[in-house]
């Protein structure tokens, strides 16, 4: 296999389950039914919770129910993990959930990252992440690019994204919620829906299926709030060339696509602007819901888990939007051996990811 860094472990959490193993369960039967998310009378919404695993304890707090979805999420990625190495924790939101609940806990961002890091008895350097959506992505390319310097022999991503109600009330604010569920690329998209992860990539320098090649990001500052296809384009391109890819290789797309009208829309037509032809077309948002700053982790984990096992998500849209051209397979493609990955944010961010899949070769 070429040198490069792989992803030797992986642990997620999310509202299919507790274990990569259940999640794909969940994602056989079915697309998951939101729950709601109540801050007021008025600020009553969808939401898609991680479930009580088997590890839960009743009436836990807070930082209790984190502190154990972060240990069971990193002991799901294998014993053999160095903690020497740098570890990136990636989050919009970190502890907001426990201050709401009225936890004595200081309300810093520095904080918070050092108590995970306890957690996890880490030894090694500790970065903290936050771009909005686009964290755990960006996190996975600051990883690769420590390992591949030559620093670092492994790292570890961590994508933590919990339940609380200042996110749900600044989403309402902007009208960007949908009133039931998500669907992207519908016809009838009106908006998304958040949802809850922790999302664990050991990464590492030893061959293993999944390769990350390359990446690129770009923030785009006349539009904080919304893609854009020109910059769409962009982040793709550069990502490709970063990767030694041509777009004809690209068996797969993993987008975005979070139900958005508006988005869902700039980043289908950015990826016309470099493909002549879509390849096939996947997005997990109505499974998962919009986990933010752990999605980036959260969906390359089920992505991989999906394509490994040919498991795949059941499409949500009823109505295909004829202006969109573009469609999410029913079904995996056959042997997609180099796969695109898409994640756009909040603040302008544009992230793109390339791997490939050995077993593909």
């Amino acid at each position: 296999m070429a040198a490069g860094t792989y992803i030797l472990g992986r642990g997620l959490a999310c509202t299919l389950g507790v274990g990569v193993d259940a999640c794909l369960d969940s994602l056989r039967q079915g697309p998951s039914k939101p729950q709601r998310i109540h801050s007021t009378p008025e600020l009553n919404w969808p939401y898609f919770p991680i479930p009580d695993g088997p590890h839960a304890t009743p009436g836990a707090s807070w930082h209790e129910r984190a502190r154990s979805l972060v240990r069971q999420v990193v002991a799901e990625c294998g014993a053999d993990i160095h903690r020497d190495a740098p570890l990136f924790i990636a989050s919009s939101s970190l502890n907001v959930g426990g201050l709401e609940a009225g936890a004595a806990f200081p309300p810093d961002q520095q904080t918070f990252v050092e108590a995970v890091a306890a957690w996890l008895d880490w030894r090694g350097p500790v970065f903290y992440v936050a771009s909005a959506c686009t964290s755990s992505l960006n996190a996975m390319l600051s990883a690769q690019a420590l390992i591949e310097s030559g620093l670092f022999d492994h790292a570890l991503v961590l994508g933590i994204e919990l339940r609380n109600h200042y996110t749900s009330a600044g989403f309402s604010g902007m009208q960007l919620l949908a009133p039931d569920i998500p669907r992207p690329l519908d016809r009838g998209r009106d908006g998304l829906v958040l949802g809850e992860a922790v999302a664990a990539l050991y990464l590492g320098k030893r061959p293993a299926r999944w390769r990350v090649q390359g990446g690129a990001n770009r923030t785009n500052g006349n539009n904080p709030v919304g893609a854009d296809q020109h910059v769409v384009a962009q982040v793709i391109t550069q990502a490709l060339e970063a990767s030694g890819v041509t777009p004809a290789q690209i068996g797969l797309v993993k987008l975005q696509a979070a139900g958005s009208p508006q988005n869902d829309a700039e980043e289908i037509a950015g990826l016309h602007r470099v493909f002549p032809s879509l390849p096939p077309l996947i997005t997990f948002k109505a499974a998962l819901g919009h986990t933010l700053g752990a999605s980036g982790a959260a969906e390359l984990i089920l992505l991989t888990a999906c394509l490994e096992t040919g498991t795949w998500p059941a499409a949500v849209a009823q109505t295909a939007d004829p202006a969109l051209q573009a469609q999410c397979s029913a079904a995996p493609p056959a042997s997609p051996e180099k796969i695109l990955f898409n994640i756009l944010g909040f603040g302008g961010g544009h992230a793109c990811l390339v791997i490939e899949d050995a077993a593909c070769r």
